[in-house]
């Protein structure tokens, strides 16, 4: 994590953030779910995840986009602003899987900075974001 925030003159177009590992647990799973109110019976109860088609309870969207968006500002740092983000899932994340998230700066503008994630775990992609960050102007962290 970046005590400092990246300034906008700090990034170019193709950086690439570090690969962060998450590991699936169904506590992550299971909190991520409430913690966002999302009750949908497939984030916490394991039969009813099974008697509708799955192996197990599955991370939420919800839970899956707040990795995402710390995975970002730990890259940015303190004072980076998420003005944007637009995730597509894929696979589902069980417990006992690893998230792998990977990501690259892909546009700059004035202020702001775009990056494409990805999140994949054993089964391949779980999902593909598109995210912008504020970031402050200068040329050094």
């Amino acid at each position: 994590m970046n005590e400092q925030t990246l300034t906008i003159g700090a990034v170019t177009v193709g950086d690439r953030l570090p690969e962060l590992a998450v590991p699936i647990t169904r506590t992550l799973i299971v909190a991520g779910a409430l913690a966002t109110r999302d009750y949908e019976d497939v984030h916490h109860d394991p039969q009813r995840a099974i008697e509708r088609g799955t192996p197990d309870v599955y991370m939420s969207i919800n839970n899956t986009n707040g990795l995402i968006g710390r995975y970002v500002t730990d890259w940015a740092g303190p004072g980076a602003v998420l003005t944007r983000l637009a995730t597509r899932l894929g696979t589902p994340n069980f417990p006992g899987d690893t998230m792998t998230l990977t990501g690259e700066v892909t546009g700059k503008t004035a202020g702001t900075v775009q990056i494409a994630i990805t999140g994949t775990n054993s089964r391949g992609a779980h999902a593909t974001s598109e995210v912008t960050i504020r970031l402050g102007p200068g040329s050094a962290r």
